[in-house]
């Protein structure tokens, strides 16, 4: 076998260039650059990779919401599995470009202090870069579709279900927050006309993605009586899930948190999630800066995140998590998955919907096939394939922020229990909000409704379907406070959804401007119970 390449840290790489070390990172921009320049139909473009993610739609889904019309496993167990596989072959595209055969993805180090303090990469936002003398776009930044994808899924407008509302026509760029990029229909066009006109300035928006993203990375929470940055927290909290399985993904997790209030695990899915709604579009509800009305960023929505290239620097780094976990567990070389658990099955409408080539009826096992990707005898990838990214994939990691839990200070054979109290949110329709949304529970402190925990719904614009299976569209959220915070404060709970806030919000979050609308529907309840 050839050498082991290196995903190195994307700040690793700038800070080298910085330094006069130029070729990695404009090797990077190379690649990047050619594959998205590659025809729509080839195999290694940029649009055909991208696309398999979510939209272009294909199989039942393309038409019924009840099915992902993507390929991407979300809210079951061969969710770090697939998308490890999705990033090496995305990687060896990267690799068919000229002068590019040694090139390796690199991950956006989202734990690191470098992206606490100043956001994202400035590789993933810069406008431009030159390469070879030549001022270019910077191939990292967003992706002009090359031709048009047409949602057909019924019922992706909730005003009329004959209009679908996420159809993206030819030259569309892809956006982040501040920006939206509803295109689908006349209203939604001439509403991101009227919401994207007030933010021209390119370099304005960009300061305004990277304090959004500090916003999230650094919100204080205290675990273990230690405190750290809220997504940093949930990555840490995610290397000590005991197996597999309840790593792997929010299906097992709330499942097993909905059963275990004093025992709470954290899937890997679940950081994950507050990432892309972070690019996407939501501005953290503790956030001192006035919320943004509007913003519809790509990442935000499964149907077009695998479009824009940050995408896949942002999945590296859950794939460089995954190694970690998996060095901290000892399981390198193998792990297993529980075929009983709800996240080892595809659910009609669920969280865990059937994607692209999938039979409903399977049980996920380490040999189901990870729809489309083939190795070289041209039979799928399965997530026996892989385990162990060293010896099976030929591929390992360069220094990043988690290194030092690589190896466990304790052997973790089951789930600790944890202190304090758990708000527990259950019956949240999915069906009823359009994309994704956030749970947030605010307790009163000083007279102020003040943020004490949140949890992300990373969703789809339409997840209706079979009216049998309505039951499945229910969404839960698990929320550790302490036991001060409950007695003392009170606690009220309410989404943030893309069209305003659901729930009976107290007079201080509207005065903070917190409720920005009168909310999408009135018509979604929930129940909270504390635990």
């Amino acid at each position: 076998m050839s050498k082991l390449g290196i995903r190195r840290s994307l700040t690793d790489l700038q800070a080298a260039y910085d330094k006069g070390d130029k070729v990695p990172l404009e090797t990077v921009m190379r690649a990047w650059k050619g594959i998205k320049e590659l025809p729509p139909s080839d195999p290694n473009s940029f649009f055909m990779l991208g696309g398999f993610h979510g939209e272009p739609f294909r199989g039942p889904g393309e038409t019924d919401g009840a099915w992902w019309g993507g390929y991407c496993q979300h809210g079951t167990v061969l969710f770090p599995a697939w998308h490890r596989a999705y990033m090496y072959k995305l990687e060896q595209a990267l690799q068919s470009i000229p002068g590019c055969a040694d090139v390796m993805l690199p991950f956006w180090d989202e734990c690191s202090d470098d992206s606490k303090d100043n956001g994202i990469p400035s590789a993933l936002t810069d406008q431009y870069f030159v390469l070879d003398g030549v001022k270019i776009d910077n191939p990292l930044r967003s992706f002009v579709l090359p031709v048009a994808i047409d949602d057909q899924v019924v019922g992706d407008n909730k005003n009329d279900p004959n209009s679908p509302n996420y159809s993206k026509p030819k030259g569309y760029e892809t956006v982040r927050y501040p920006l939206s990029g509803l295109v689908g229909t006349p209203t939604d066009q001439a509403q991101t006309a009227q919401h994207n006109a007030g933010f021209p300035s390119y370099n304005a928006n960009v300061k305004t993605l990277d304090a959004n993203i500090m916003a999230w990375l650094t919100f204080p929470v205290v675990s273990g009586g230690v405190t750290r940055g809220m997504i940093v927290d949930r990555f840490r909290a995610c290397l000590d899930a005991p197996n597999y399985t309840l790593f792997s993904n929010t299906t097992s997790m709330s499942a097993w948190n909905g059963a275990h209030p004093h025992q709470l695990v954290t899937a890997l899915e679940n950081p994950h999630n507050y990432m892309h709604l972070a690019v996407g579009g939501f501005d953290i509800p503790a956030y001192d800066a006035s919320p943004i009305a509007g913003a519809n960023g790509d990442m935000g929505e499964n149907d077009t995140a695998g479009l824009d290239p940050i995408f896949f620097f942002h999945h590296c780094f859950i794939d460089y998590t995954f190694w970690i976990w998996q060095r901290r567990n000892g399981m390198t070389k193998a792990f297993t998955i529980d075929p009983n658990d709800p996240g080892a099955s595809y659910v009609l409408g669920g969280n865990n919907s059937p994607p692209a080539g999938a039979d409903p009826n399977d049980k996920m096992s380490m040999d189901t096939a990870l729809l489309p990707f083939l190795r070289n005898d041209a039979k799928p990838y399965t997530a026996a394939d892989c385990v162990d990214i060293e010896g099976q994939l030929n591929y390992t990691y360069g220094p990043g922020s988690l290194d030092q839990f690589a190896q466990p200070a304790v052997a973790l054979e089951s789930v600790q229990r944890s202190p304090g109290r758990t708000i527990h949110v259950a019956g949240l329709d999915r069906s009823k909000i359009a994309g994704s949304f956030l749970v947030a529970a605010y307790a009163e402190q000083d007279g102020k409704h003040r943020l004490v925990g949140v949890e992300p719904i990373l969703s789809r614009w339409n997840v209706g379907g079979c009216s049998n299976c309505q039951t499945h569209l229910k969404a839960t959220a698990d929320l550790r406070v302490t036991t001060e915070t409950v007695e003392k404060a009170g606690v009220k709970v309410l989404l943030h959804t893309r069209h305003g806030v659901i729930g009976d919000a107290p007079p201080s979050l509207e005065s903070a401007g917190l409720v920005f609308t009168a909310g999408e529907k009135k018509d979604v309840p929930f129940t909270v119970e504390i635990r």
